[in-house]
């Protein structure tokens, strides 16, 4: 967005969330057309534009959505046309109550989604090996 600089008196554009290499977008079907149409520009053309003035995403760029069952209040169906801007479609059903369970096991003795450190990841790719 265009940050106005009480200093200079002039607005400068500030980089928000959209420019990264992937990006999280959470229950996509609730947000508003409006705000739809701006990630699937982002999703197709790989640039945000912001006041008439278009800016280019990075090579990665990539959106992993989420999106809510239609008979949830607040949902909006998505158009074919903007479901074929995604690669592939998974459904994740509410876990069985075992799963359930060692989730919140998991939980009670000390994971924590905040420290990857501990979460025994291993790198397989560096940025320059996708690029």
């Amino acid at each position: 967005s265009n940050i106005y600089d009480s200093n200079t008196g002039a607005f400068h554009f500030r980089k928000g969330p959209i420019f990264t290499d992937l990006l999280l977008a959470d229950e996509i079907n609730r947000t508003p057309p409006k705000t739809q149409s701006a990630l699937l520009e982002a999703m197709q053309e790989k640039t945000v534009t912001n006041d008439g003035v278009q800016y280019e995403l990075g090579p990665l760029f990539t959106v992993v959505a989420t999106q809510n069952p239609l008979e949830f209040e607040g949902t909006y169906a998505l158009p074919e046309a903007q479901l074929d801007r995604f690669l592939l479609k998974s459904v994740l059903d509410y876990p069985t109550e075992e799963q359930e369970s060692e989730v919140l096991a998991r939980v009670q003795h000390g994971f924590d989604s905040q420290d990857l450190d501990s979460a025994d990841l291993q790198i397989i790719a560096s940025r320059e090996d996708i690029l």
